[in-house]
């Protein structure tokens, strides 16, 4: 195997992962991904196809896998995996306990994976790596992953809230919209209907919070529009 074959392999492998962690990609943005032309990819998806793999392509829209299909477990090398002990020191920190659980859950199912050798040295890292952040472990919220899947799935979400600036409780019906930390708070960016405008609420401020089955219409605004928008307030 001559040193093209073994870029084409490494390039179909991880075209083949990047179809299963997108709900849709583009041949453009494969291209530009791996640094090839658009004809290339599209030889490269025929490969994948002859080989058995269920790609469906959507007209106009990009390429995504057959429902249901699943690649066979991902061996990770060394330094992905130290790249991923490193990342789980860091949000054992986090304030929020809910994200703290979920990543402990999904990482001890990746080392579950890791090969002997790996594992023992993931292991071995883990002991020899802390963050000074957030010494004491405090947690201030537990609603950071509820958020995540009501701003996914598009339900609005009643919260009750309460403001410092004016000592106030308010209860609130809002569309998340997007969600971003600072110096350790989650802050959920959220449409809010009681005063029909984005607002920013702390995490650790949701007193009580309860899903709705009802949802809304995805936003037309960028997140990035969204910070413009911000920024010309100031």
């Amino acid at each position: 195997m001559n040193n093209n074959d073994i870029k084409r392999l490494s390039r179909l492998t991880a075209i083949l992962i990047r179809l299963q962690t997108k709900h849709l990609i583009t041949a453009s943005e494969l291209a530009d991904r791996f640094s090839v032309s658009k004809r290339t990819i599209y030889r490269d998806i025929r490969a994948l196809e002859d080989a058995g793999v269920p790609i469906l392509t959507e007209e106009g829209k990009g390429y995504t896998l057959m429902d249901g299909y699943k690649i066979p477990p991902v061996m990770f090398t060394e330094s992905e995996a130290n790249a991923l002990i490193t990342a789980e020191q860091l949000i054992l920190k986090n304030k929020d306990a809910s994200f703290v659980k979920d990543y402990t859950d999904a990482i001890n199912k990746i080392k579950a994976v890791l090969r002997n050798n790996t594992k023992h040295k993931a292991n071995l890292l883990s002991n020899r790596i802390l963050s000074g952040q957030n010494i004491e472990e405090n947690r201030t919220s537990n609603n950071l992953s509820i958020l995540q899947l009501a701003l996914t799935n598009y339900n609005l979400v009643k919260i009750k809230y309460f403001s410092p600036e004016n000592n106030q409780t308010t209860e609130r019906i809002v569309e998340p919209f997007a969600i971003y930390t600072t110096q350790e708070n989650w802050l959920l960016i959220a449409l809010c209907r009681l005063r029909n405008d984005y607002r920013a609420f702390r995490l650790d401020r949701i007193e009580n919070l309860s899903v709705q089955n009802q949802t809304f219409e995805p936003h037309r605004i960028t997140f990035e529009e969204y910070i413009a928008l911000i920024e010309k307030k100031c």
